[in-house]
Parts: C-alpha cells; structure tokens; sequence
C-alpha cells in the first residue's frame, strides 16, 4: 500500500517538476490501453513525469489526474493548467530523495 505524500514532499515534487519536460501527451483519443503503456515507459526512466492534455481531449484534467494516478499506481502530485505530474517511487534504485 502506498502512504500519501505529504505537503512538503508535494511542495518538494512540484519545485522538480518545474525542470520537467513533458514526456507524455493525452489527445482527443483520451485515456487508452497505449496512453497507459506510454506512461509505464515513462516511469522505467523517471520517478516523476510530466503529462499534457492537447487540444481536444475530452475529460475533466482533475479527474483525469487522479484516474491516471490509480491506474499506473502514482501518486498525482499536481494538475496544473493542462499539466498533470506524477510521481512513482522506484523501489529498486530510487533517484528522487523526498523530505521526511
């Protein structure tokens, strides 16, 4: 079971997210099986990774942060405009050191 964050390590996670480039994109075609692969990909290089709603997607970004977070077991740190980032500890070689 995964704990919650806490809202230093959100603060923490938000000030590196600053630096990230988005490396997935969700279009009109919403969330799919080939979103969620690109997602696990991105979380094979990162522990916390940068989404991006494109023109036409149809959902709700809050919603879909959180629907996300649950199906690639993350945690949603942010939705911001059209930018959710998320993040996933590494259990075997964690790159991200969060604040107690």
């Amino acid at each position: 079971m995964m704990t919650e964050l806490t809202g230093k390590q959100r603060r923490y996670l938000r000030g590196l997210g600053n630096r990230t480039k988005a490396t997935v994109h969700v279009g009109a075609r919403g969330i799919n099986e080939m979103l969620l692969e690109a997602i696990e990909e991105a979380f094979h290089t990162s522990e916390l990774i940068k989404i991006k709603l494109q023109e036409g997607f149809p959902g709700e970004r809050k919603q879909t942060g959180a629907l996300l977070a649950e199906k690639t077991g993350s945690h949603l740190v942010q939705v911001l405009g059209k930018t959710i980032l998320l993040y996933r500890r590494d259990e075997e070689a964690p790159e991200i050191e969060l604040p107690e």
